[in-house]
């Protein structure tokens, strides 16, 4: 066998290989009929809007799970009746609970569970503004003690200021000394 056969011998199976691969991925992928492009907007708009059961956070039009293409079938279905937005959406939540849909109503349930989130934001916000005031406070009442004591040191300074003129006119070296 040449050189050149041999290398060709793992190149054809990689080839046949990747094409092997690229099969299953063209197998996934679901062709529907819509009579409308109406029909086709809301099954594309609720396949983004309903979250897939078995997934972690994906929608079931994103999703390869079995469960998934059920239910993008089972939209489909009701979609090409004729049923609406909010028909198909109720179905889905009474068969899969509120966890199917990306959008669920605010309930008792979601206030139980938001309500210590809620809470606990609100006291954190009093907390941050409290402790924000009292260094306020306490920046306010420095530079009240700082005015206090500049006034006292003024205050005193004023007086020794006045007091000195009868020490500088005892002084030698004043005018009215230096006329004698």
């Amino acid at each position: 066998m040449q050189p050149r056969m041999r290398l060709m011998q793992p190149l054809k199976l990689l080839a046949i290989a990747l094409s092997l691969l690229v099969f299953p991925v063209s197998a996934a992928i679901e062709a529907y009929q819509f009579q409308s492009d109406e029909q086709e907007a809301l099954f594309r708009e609720l396949a983004a809007e309903l979250r897939c059961p078995k997934c972690q956070n994906q929608n079931i039009a994103d999703s390869d799970a079995a469960l998934a293409q059920d239910l993008r079938a089972k939209v489909y279905e009701m979609v090409s009746e004729g049923q609406d937005k909010q028909a198909v959406v109720d179905y889905m939540v009474a068969r899969y609970g509120h966890f199917v849909h990306y959008q669920p109503p605010s309930s008792a349930a979601s206030v139980i569970i938001a309500g210590p989130i809620l809470l606990i934001l609100i006291a954190g916000f009093v907390v941050v503004w409290r402790v924000r005031a009292g260094r306020k406070l306490s920046q306010r009442s420095d530079i009240q003690v700082d005015d206090e004591r500049v006034q006292k040191l003024l205050g005193e300074a004023i007086p020794s200021a006045s007091s000195s003129t009868p020490a500088a006119a005892d002084s030698p070296n004043t005018s009215a000394n230096k006329e004698k």
